[in-house]
């Protein structure tokens, strides 16, 4: 993702509200933008602001070192600036472009890993599926450059613990209640439909280079 710093900018969807019908609706990518979204940046801000000596800090600084910050603003920076960086993770993620199946090392390393696309698709499925309450569903990969499928619960991110993001399914209730109502099986369906292969295809060529 492109690095920013304070005052954090409400990030701009690369693509219509509309432009993922019909597998997400248009008035749950508007809200879930406009309003969530939005939501989390200003707050953000407003908790940055008594602070110019963080000013310079991009968000991935701030999420990856909260121990080293103010106390009072710790909570703040993982719930809100962790809002503002799963969001974005998020909406990248997904494209009209989406669906389909990965090429090149990521492929391979998926075959490796889960057999082929389809065994991980299956699998991702069962793990999001397994989400209790809020949170997200990642693909990430360690240190070692390994796979590895990992839950957050609320706004937390997995680069707080050292791993590197390869895509993201928000399982929060408003990611898909307006269309899918409570069925998280469909909506996950819905949702590879229009994966961005290419965003995941070149965050797993980025974190073993």
């Amino acid at each position: 993702m492109k690095k920013q710093c304070y005052p954090f900018r409400l990030f701009k969807l690369p693509y219509a509200f509309n432009a993922l019908e019909p597998n997400i609706d248009a008035l749950t990518m508007e809200l879930h933008h406009d309003r969530h979204l939005k939501a989390y940046t200003d707050k953000l801000n407003a908790a940055l602001k008594p602070f110019p000596e963080l000013h310079n800090w991009s968000l991935e600084r701030l999420l990856c070192n909260i121990n080293s910050l103010p106390v009072k603003l710790r909570n703040d920076i993982r719930n809100n600036g962790g809002g503002v960086y799963n969001h974005i993770y998020y909406f990248s993620c997904m494209s009209p472009d989406g669906g389909g199946s990965p090429g090149g090392s990521f492929a391979q390393k998926i075959d490796i890993c889960y057999g082929d696309w389809n065994s991980f698709k299956k699998k991702f499925k069962e793990y999001a599926l397994e989400v209790f309450g809020s949170g997200y569903l990642w693909l990430v990969t360690d240190r070692r450059g390994h796979l590895k499928i990992l839950c957050s619960a609320n706004q937390d991110s997995p680069i707080t613990r050292g791993f590197c993001p390869i895509m993201t399914i928000d399982v929060w209730e408003h990611a898909y209640y307006l269309k899918h109502y409570n069925d998280r099986a469909s909506y996950i369906d819905n949702w590879f439909n229009v994966l961005n292969i290419e965003f995941a295809e070149e965050n797993y060529c980025c974190s073993i280079n």
